[in-house]
């Protein structure tokens, strides 16, 4: 059972394309900056380390940003 699931896990995130920082922060329209400082922070979208690099997903980018809310104003929370 283990097995399988692990094996399912790794179909769906090999479904999604990955992208390394510079690429991910052209998708989100961020400075890749930005997506290393939020790696140490928290808060950011969800990524992997591969050896030294970091990966992120598309799906995890887009889930990422639908998190985020739409607000009318600074002040909304």
């Amino acid at each position: 059972m283990r097995r399988e699931t692990q094996a399912s896990d790794r179909d769906a995130s090999s479904a999604s394309p990955k992208l390394r920082t510079p690429d991910a922060a052209k998708h989100l329209g961020l400075a890749a900056a930005t997506l290393a400082k939020l790696r140490c922070v928290g808060g950011g979208p969800l990524f992997t380390k591969l050896g030294r690099a970091v990966v992120y997903t598309v799906d995890d980018l887009e889930k990422w940003v639908a998190a985020q809310g739409k607000r009318r104003s600074t002040c909304d929370e």
